[in-house]
């Protein structure tokens, strides 16, 4: 059994060495490979990667070409039964590694597999999704009633910021941040690849979509965790441009889930408007107490 490590770097020289380095320092029990794709960074000459680290495969992208479209580049020159797709801004803190491709292997019908992610203060990070629907962003704008339910039952249905990462369980989608799939999965996939219509923001929820549509489940594994460092832009207007692109991406992804009817507009209108009412909320926060739009 032989895991492919596919990180890809864009101007992140540092912590894409930590994140190297924490691979091959926690990972142990399972044959490995690790593939680095370089989206044209300019921050340094990629070759510096191998001086430090003469195992990886480096890879040169001529251009940056975004999170999905680098990660399958990198798959073109995996060898491995599974495929790990990790962030560059995530380091290992256990053999993570080993015990997620040991799980995937006893479990085919999973498609796509992720873990506990931590923020670097230890605070639980959520990474185990629901696709969104009209109804539960109505139960969303609901907040409190949700909290008369018992724990685990208002966890598994709404799961998101409602789901402490305590247990494990099939979910609708996982962040890509740590997301293992086996390379069987990839080959059903549209086009026999992982869909790269998107530069950055999204692309997990569609995969995630798609493995379902051929058969497979994703499932988060609470029993590991990795930091996933995360940082978010202190520039206000960089906030604003991703609030805006994140709200796109939803609604793209809805039309490619659901079409452009009744189900479209529905959740369009409730979204909009939780949206409306939440954001000022979001940004004086930003303002005044330094919060991050996570």
């Amino acid at each position: 059994m032989l895991v492919s490590v596919i990180i890809v770097n864009y101007n992140t020289f540092s912590i894409t060495c930590q994140c190297i380095r924490s691979v091959i320092e926690h990972t142990h029990d399972v044959d490995y490979e690790m593939i680095l794709v370089d989206n044209a960074s300019t921050e340094i000459d990629p070759s510096a990667f191998l001086q430090s680290f003469p195992e990886i495969v480096l890879v040169k992208n001529p251009e940056n070409s975004g999170f999905a479209a680098g990660n399958n580049l990198g798959i073109e020159h995996a060898q491995g039964e599974f495929i790990l797709l990790l962030n560059s801004d995530t380091y290992l803190i256990e053999d993570s590694i080993s015990l997620a491709a040991r799980y995937l292997a006893a479990h085919r019908d999973i498609g796509a597999l992720g873990l506990r992610l931590t923020y670097e203060d230890g605070k639980y990070q959520s990474s185990a999704r629901r696709f969104r629907s009209p109804i539960l962003e109505l139960l969303d704008l609901l907040r409190p009633l949700l909290f008369l339910m018992p724990y685990r039952r208002r966890a598994r249905l709404m799961l998101n910021q409602y789901f402490k990462g305590d247990f494990s369980l099939p979910v609708d989608w996982i962040g890509g941040a740590f997301m293992m799939i086996p390379r069987e999965a990839i080959q059903k996939m549209p086009e026999k690849k992982l869909d790269d219509r998107f530069f950055m923001y999204g692309e997990d929820q569609l995969w995630c979509y798609q493995l379902k549509q051929i058969g497979y489940i994703s499932y988060f594994l609470h029993e590991s965790s990795l930091v996933h460092i995360a940082q978010a832009s202190t520039d206000h207007k960089k906030q604003i441009r991703l609030q805006s692109l994140l709200r796109k991406r939803e609604l793209d992804l809805m039309r490619i889930r659901k079409g452009k009817g009744a189900y479209y507009w529905a959740f369009y209108l409730i979204f909009s408007f939780k949206y409306a009412l939440r954001y000022p909320i979001k940004w004086l926060s930003f303002r005044l107490f330094n919060y991050r739009f996570r």
